[in-house]
């Protein structure tokens, strides 16, 4: 183990009302998975009412992420510039007013535009308010934080499953996607009257005396490598998650529409529990003397790895409940890696380079949200049985998982990075 050096340009201590912006930014993530879920979960239906196949089922998942990347690099350097307050504003509104067209009859095409302006809106999502929650904690209190914010994607799930299930069955999915439009509203007004700048790291003085480093150095780092590839293999779970996974319990299983709306939430609660262990571990581990490449980089790296390994005995299980333990708990251990990537950017980021950095990283990684929707409703059609689809794509996501986790472990070194970068002396051991 070795002692941390003392984090630069913040002070130690939290400024009051960081854990409200906190709170606040967690119903931020609330909102954003919300509509996230909301197409996976009202799958069938839209599919026998527009008469989609497996495919198009596909590009309309893949089509959320067609903008999201590019949207998060654009707003993660205005963010550099720009306060968080406003910019995470005009996020909620625009995701919102996304929502309503879907409330009477639409198209196919109708429905691709708007959750493509949708993804747009909601591409720079977590890597500005991971930006936006740094200004009000220093470096060694920001894991916990992280974990919280993260934490919205679960129970953005978790809250919205049943009532949006709830408003499918009893009424139709179109008015599912209103109430998700009022809800971002709402939050908007919420955010307008009580959302504030963070006071750290927010002077020009910092930003005055700091040694910025090349973006291609930054790009290249071994960790913002290992961020982007472990977090690929993440997101690819999530992504089937949010597209997939309820279609699957109802045409693979067999399943009401009510009771898969049940059933669908329960990776996101076993997903939360992991990331809120994950934040307190670190966190633990941190104070007691281990270098971030432990309390960070193993602790995210190595569930991937695990989760992968459960995920490829899915075939082998008998449809039924043992079948949707594995899927539940191989998929939920990806969340560790979500809690600790940011953190690592952060602590050889210069503070005027953070945002555009955590941006592109963001914008990196979900590109297998583009990808996996896509290659599971390709499988899935020309399988001799949609049940062989599932299993070849949840076996797909088992191997990028694991890999992904693997690539990982090898390249998360955040401790030593600093260092490297602008030379500053690395962490001396405090055991021998």
């Amino acid at each position: 183990m070795t002692t941390q050096p003392t984090p630069r340009g913040t002070p130690k201590g939290t400024p009051k009302g960081a854990w409200q912006i906190t709170f606040l930014l967690f119903l931020f993530m609330v909102v954003n998975f919300a509509d996230k879920i909301v197409v996976g979960l009202a799958g069938v239906p839209i599919r026998k009412e527009l008469g989609l196949t497996p495919e198009q089922f596909g590009d309309l998942g893949a089509a959320f992420f067609l903008l999201f990347s590019i949207s998060a690099i654009v707003v993660g350097f205005i963010v550099n510039r720009v306060a968080t307050r406003w910019v995470l504003l005009v996020l909620a509104v625009v995701w919102s007013l996304a929502q309503f067209p879907m409330v009477g009859d639409v198209s196919f095409a109708t429905l691709v535009i708007c959750r493509i302006i949708l993804g747009a809106g909601e591409g720079p999502a977590f890597s500005v308010a991971a930006h936006a929650i740094y200004k009000w904690f220093p470096d060694e209190k920001r894991t916990l934080p992280t974990a919280i914010l993260s934490q919205g994607s679960a129970f953005g799930v978790i809250l919205a499953v049943p009532a949006l299930n709830w408003i499918i069955v009893n009424h139709s999915w179109h008015h599912a996607f209103g109430a998700l439009g009022i809800v971002g509203l709402l939050w908007a007004v919420a955010w307008f009257a009580l959302g504030k700048e963070g006071p750290l790291e927010s002077s020009s003085t910092i930003v005055a005396n700091e040694q910025r480093i090349p973006y291609w150095k930054l790009l290249t780092s071994r960790t913002f490598v290992g961020c982007v590839i472990a977090t690929f293999g993440a997101y690819w779970a999530l992504s089937l998650g949010l597209t997939w996974f309820t279609s699957f319990i109802i045409e693979g299983l067999g399943f009401s529409q009510q009771q898969a709306g049940f059933v669908s939430i329960l990776p996101w609660i076993f997903g939360a529990t992991i990331v809120i262990l994950t934040g307190w571990i670190s966190q633990l581990m941190l104070a007691r003397g281990f270098t971030t490449r432990g309390a960070r980089g193993v602790l995210g790296s190595v569930p991937l790895i695990i989760g992968g390994c459960i995920l490829a005995m899915l075939p082998y299980a008998p449809p039924g409940g043992l079948m949707i333990a594995l899927l539940v708990i191989g998929s939920g251990l990806c969340g560790s890696i979500y809690v600790v990537c940011p953190p690592m950017l952060g602590e050889f980021t210069p503070v005027s380079q953070r945002g555009a950095i955590i941006a592109i990283y963001g914008a990196l990684y979900t590109v297998s949200g583009f990808l996996a929707p896509m290659v599971m409703g390709s499988v899935i059609q020309h399988a001799a049985t949609p049940m062989a689809g599932y299993m070849t794509g949840f076996t797909i996501n088992a191997a990028i998982m694991a890999g992904s986790g693997l690539l990982g472990l090898l390249l998360l070194w955040p401790n030593t990075e600093r260092a490297r970068l602008i030379g500053e002396p690395a962490a001396q051991p405090k055991f021998a």
